[in-house]
């Protein structure tokens, strides 16, 4: 996965892209209730957010900030009900 994943932001960086890369829960080893079920729930793990290019830099932020800052590289608006604040330092 990392030398795919890898392979992806070299060739979007080199077209003059922002590549990112995120999850929404961060719990890959533990997918699966001992049932069988799917673990849906949250966890305590860090949720992965991985943003290439630009000369980006981010400041350390939570779950709630990853959608305003997928919106701030979209230059977009975040929406006044989202609580959460891009984690793009300006």
């Amino acid at each position: 996965v990392d030398t795919c994943v890898g392979k992806v932001v070299d060739a979007t960086l080199k077209m003059g892209g922002i590549a990112m890369v995120t999850a929404d829960h961060g719990n890959a080893e533990d997918m699966k209730q001992p049932d069988g079920s799917p673990m849906t729930a949250h966890t305590t793990n860090l949720v992965p957010f991985i943003l290439c290019g630009a000369g980006t830099e981010l400041r350390p932020g939570r779950l709630a900030d990853i959608a305003p800052t997928i919106l701030d590289v979209m230059g977009l608006a975040c929406p006044e009900e989202m609580d959460g604040k891009t984690l793009i330092v300006k």
